[in-house]
């Protein structure tokens, strides 16, 4: 293993010599397709528990079937699917976009967290007790405003834990990217294994890097639940 680490530890981190690879490769897809998960999650979530029947059934459509498929087919049908239907490739910009494996990779990444978040935060305003939202009526608050400074700052910091554990699923969920040829940690493993035939290094050093980058998230996530849910702790006398 150590012969590996000495000729391949650039690979697996950040470069092989002409393009970015490994560890910011796949950094790079957790940050951009959570970040952009989260943003459209929220109006979503807002549109998911809505009283017009029509809005919440198309945003509860949209989570089932990305919920309900598995992301490496939803990987398949963004990165080869939809490149071969003709309305794709006579149009420049789709045909541009979707021949790139990196945004296809992104989109399928976003839209599949994107689902799983929505239900997440939608559970959690549902959740939010009875008494802050006639409070913030009886305050004369507007819809917008009891969204913005009751429920959602409430529903999000309750929905912190379920949240977290989704960021981890979105890091492993991260492994199917070489399919789309994205030069990820594990597409790096693969190819060490093809130059060395050592699997049990070459995807050991693999495992590793996911396990440090897990337990960073862990450790990051449990701070921000101690800050932001201590009022939620029992508080002693």
């Amino acid at each position: 293993m150590i012969e590996i680490i000495q000729e391949y530890w650039k690979n697996y981190l950040f470069t092989d010599g002409y393009r970015i690879t490994g560890l910011a490769i796949t950094m790079w897809l957790l940050v951009i397709s959570i970040g952009l998960g989260f943003c459209l999650s929220v109006p979503l979530a807002v549109a998911r528990v809505s009283k017009n029947k029509l809005l919440s059934r198309a945003v509860w459509l949209y989570t089932y079937v990305f919920r309900g498929t598995p992301l490496y087919v939803q990987l398949l049908l963004c990165y080869t699917g939809l490149y071969s239907l003709q309305v794709v490739r006579d149009h420049m910009l789709l045909a541009e976009f979707f021949r790139s494996g990196m945004n296809c990779t992104l989109l399928a990444f976003t839209l599949n967290t994107c689902a799983y978040t929505t239900e997440i935060f939608a559970g959690a305003i549902k959740a939010t007790p009875y008494g802050e939202i006639e409070a913030a009526r009886a305050y004369g608050m507007s819809s917008f405003t009891l969204y913005r400074r009751v429920i959602l700052p409430s529903a999000l910091r309750r929905a912190l834990p379920y949240y977290s554990n989704e960021v981890i699923l979105m890091l492993h969920a991260t492994t199917v990217a070489f399919t789309a040829t994205v030069p990820d940690i594990l597409k790096i493993a693969r190819d060490v294994n093809s130059a060395t035939y050592q699997s049990f290094e070459a995807f050991g050093i693999a495992a590793l890097l996911y396990l440090v980058i897990s337990f960073a998230l862990v450790w990051l996530f449990r701070r921000a639940e101690h800050r932001w849910l201590a009022y939620l702790r029992p508080q002693g006398k």
